[in-house]
Parts: structure tokens; sequence; C-alpha cells
């Protein structure tokens, strides 16, 4: 296949997944009810609702903004030949390759990122300042940016470093070796993020004992669930908006509240929350995750392992020969495709989870503080209560607000 080619294929998957991406957004976005369905009736009076419709339509013009921004970035590095040129450029002055290769990616990852501040700048500090979610000050903004960097430089460095050196050691077998290397790093991280990451980035403290820890603590020895670790992150430095996650394994497993979601929800609802998170635990649905996440990545790096070195592949990207690093970004581009349905089987299996752990604390807690808790959730962040199919087949996690209530309440009526 011709260089050209390859390069008209590249830019139709460019431009063909901005246009799906747009397409999808346009019809969530007029994908909308004057009045809600009676089971969320309470969640927003009509003032709040349309505030969260407003919400939602800011957001939808806000990110074809900004996709528009990178589609052009990117079609025009193609066209201009700008990897192939950056990658000329430092061969002549580096001697090592892999020092071409940390700088390669550190280049355009500072690049990438720099243009990328003043949207992120005008989503904190308009978007979200204007609809009361902003709680993050300009140096929190600063310091976030610097630490990211940070943590690229010495995380994402070294990995690409290592995964370089093993396709230059192992030719067409590398991919086997980095498939155990990222998997290692993938079951270190999970374990430790929260000791190691997190503190990074916010303060997290035991949750101090009282009526809260004696009701999570009560649910968790009835449902014979091991619970030492029970945290508040102060995640009002940044926004009001609430959530609650459970990360961690065996011995490092621990649950973590926002100290918003303490602020916003009742004891009851909070424990309800809680037994959600502990029905994934009990339905394995994080060691089945990560099961799933090791088998993509797996079949990534194998394809990745079959294009890396087609010479076109680089040629289309301005480079002159086939190089990894080059090769690297091409696959990205290619990947995109595959990437997308994947995510449409992973979204199908997330929402599948949720309602087995929805169903998991109405069985051993109850439905009727999960329904509440969830409204208020929904409420204090503009959710957007009635989104479209065909959005939520393509990007959900979690099932709309509506289809977990009327699962409930299904459930409640068959017992």
């Amino acid at each position: 296949m011709s260089v050209v080619a390859v390069q008209g294929i590249f830019l139709f998957i460019l431009i063909g997944t901005f246009l799906l991406e747009r397409w999808l957004d346009l019809k969530n976005l007029r994908h909308s009810v004057p009045v809600l369905p009676e089971e969320l009736a309470d969640v927003y009076d009509q003032e709040k609702y349309r505030k969260s419709q407003l919400y939602k339509q800011e957001n939808t013009r806000f990110s074809f903004i900004t996709n528009s921004f990178s589609l052009v970035i990117m079609v025009a590095a193609i066209l201009l030949g700008i990897f192939g040129w950056l990658d000329r450029y430092l061969d002549a002055r580096t001697e090592s390759y892999y020092v071409l290769v940390l700088l390669f990616f550190g280049i355009l990852g500072i690049i990438s990122d720099l243009l990328g501040i003043p949207f992120e700048w005008y989503d904190t500090f308009r978007i979200e300042e204007k609809y009361g979610f902003n709680k993050t000050t300009p140096k929190t903004f600063v310091l976030d940016k610097l630490k990211g960097w940070l943590l690229a430089i010495i995380l994402g460095g070294g990995i690409l470093l290592l995964i370089t050196w093993l396709y230059q050691a192992t030719g067409p077998y590398f991919w086997l070796l980095a498939w155990g290397v990222i998997t290692l790093f993938s079951l270190v991280m999970n374990m430790f993020y929260s000791n190691l990451i997190v503190p990074l980035f916010n303060k997290q403290t035991p949750l101090e004992e009282g009526e809260l820890r004696n009701a999570i603590e009560a649910f968790a020895g009835k449902v014979g669930y091991n619970l030492k670790n029970i945290y508040v992150i102060d995640g009002s430095r940044r926004s009001s908006k609430a959530n609650a996650y459970f990360t961690g394994l065996g011995p490092k497993k621990r649950i973590v509240l926002y100290d918003t979601l303490i602020n916003d929800l009742e004891t009851d609802e909070i424990v309800a929350v809680l037994a959600h998170e502990i029905g994934h635990y009990k339905k394995k649905h994080s060691l089945s995750g990560m099961f799933l996440g090791i088998i993509q990545t797996g079949i990534m790096l194998y394809l990745f392992s079959l294009f890396v070195a087609v010479p076109e592949l680089s040629q289309a990207l301005g480079g002159e020969t086939a190089s990894f690093h080059i090769g690297l970004i091409a696959f990205t581009i290619l990947y995109a495709p595959l990437s997308m349905l994947l995510g449409i089987f992973t979204g199908m299996f997330s929402r599948r989870n949720e309602y087995q752990a929805d169903a998991y604390a109405a069985e051993h807690y109850a439905a009727g503080p999960l329904v509440s808790g969830l409204k208020k959730l929904s409420r204090n962040s503009l959710s957007n209560l009635t989104p479209h199919p065909l959005y939520v087949f393509f990007h959900y996690s979690h099932p709309p607000l509506l289809q977990r209530i009327r699962k409930l309440q299904e459930r409640a009526g068959q017992e």
C-alpha cells in the first residue's frame, strides 16, 4: 500500500471518528423531554431542570470546540509531516536512540498539554465556576499541572524507556514481555495508588469515630466484608461534586469517601452507596474488570507488534523509515476504531456490573436509601437524566438513573 493511501486512511479514521462523536453529541443534546418521568420528578424542580439542560448544552458546545481544535492540529501535523521533522531534528542532535524516544514523546507531550491548558482553564474557571461546582484555586490548578508533569516524566518515561528497550532487545516477541511489564505495573498501581499517588494531590484522613463509621462497620460486619480502612478525601478542594470509590487489593483495599459525599447525603444513604461498592467486591467485578483490561492490553500490544515495523506507517507521518516511536503514533490512530468497539463492549459489561451491585445493595441493605442517595448525587452534579440511548450505548459506564431505579423497583416487585 502506498504512503499516500496510508495517510488517507489516517485522515479518514480521524475525521470519521470526529464526525461520529459529534453526531452522538448532537443526538444527546437534542434528546430532552419537557417533563421528567414520574420516577425522577423529585430530582429537579423546574428551574433546576432548566439549569441541568443549560449545563449539558454548554459542555456539548465546549466539547465540539476542543475536539475540533485537536482534530485540526492532528490533521495539520500529518499533512505537514511534523512527526517526521521532529524525528530528524532530534536524530541529528542525539546519539542514543533511547534519549531520542524520550525527547520525542516528551516534546510532543509538553506541546499537547500546553495547547490544552487554555481549554482546561476555561472549563474549570468558567463553566464549572458558572454552575457552582468549581472549588479549585489558580494555585491548585498550577500545582496539579506541575505534579502531573513530574509523574508523567517519572512513571510514563520509565515505562516508555523499558518498553523501548524490550523492543530493541527482543524484536517481534517484545509484546509478550511488554504485556507482562504493563500488567505488573497495573497491579502495583491498583494496590498502592491511594498510598503513593493520591497524597500528592489530596489529603486522606481516616473516617472519625461516630454514627457514620459505626453504621458502615456494622454493615460490613453483617455481610462478612473485612473492612479496616475507611478514608475521607478532601474532594471539596477542587469541586463540589461528590463521589466514593473502592480501591486496592487484598490487605491494601480501602473505601474512600469524598467529604462532599458526607456533607450531601444522610448516613443511611452513604451506607447504601457503600453497600453498592461492596457489592462490586463481592461479585468480583474489580477482578473481572482488571482481567478484561489485561486481555485488551495484550490484544493491543500484539497488533502493535504486527504493524510497528511496516515502513509505510511511519512514512505516512513524515518518517523516512520504520521506527518504533513514530510507529507507535501511527498505530494509535489505526487502533482508534477497534478501541471504540472494545469500549462499547466494556461499557455493556460495566453497566451490567452496576445493576448487579445495585441489586446487592438492595438485597443486603435497602433499595430506598440507595435510590434517594443516587438522586441527590445526580441533582447536585446537574446530571443529564434523559441521555439518548445511543449515547449511553457508546459512552456510559453506568446505566442512567432512570434505568437503575426501574431495575430496583422491578426487583422489589418480584420479591
